[in-house]
């Protein structure tokens, strides 16, 4: 649920990318994703760390979007 939440948040922050770039996300993913095809799998990862999703925009383009993310792996004893 934090994931979701946090992706919805990072979407609705941002602004658009190039075409088939990779690029560092400013203030958070594209708003024009029309279809999440992969993200990178983060439950097991402690930390702050990168975070991959490849997309398809409104135009069938498929882009990805690199930020950061807490990942939810860390164990706290």
């Amino acid at each position: 649920m934090k994931f979701m939440i946090t992706l919805f948040l990072t979407i609705a922050a941002s602004s658009a990318f190039a075409a088939n770039d990779v690029q560092t996300a400013r203030t958070g993913v594209p708003t024009d994703v029309a279809k999440i095809i992969s993200v990178t799998d983060i439950r097991f990862a402690c930390g702050v760390v990168p975070v991959e999703m490849v997309y398809q925009d409104s135009l069938g383009a498929r882009r990805v979007a690199t930020y950061m993310e807490e990942g939810g792996g860390c164990q706290t004893n």
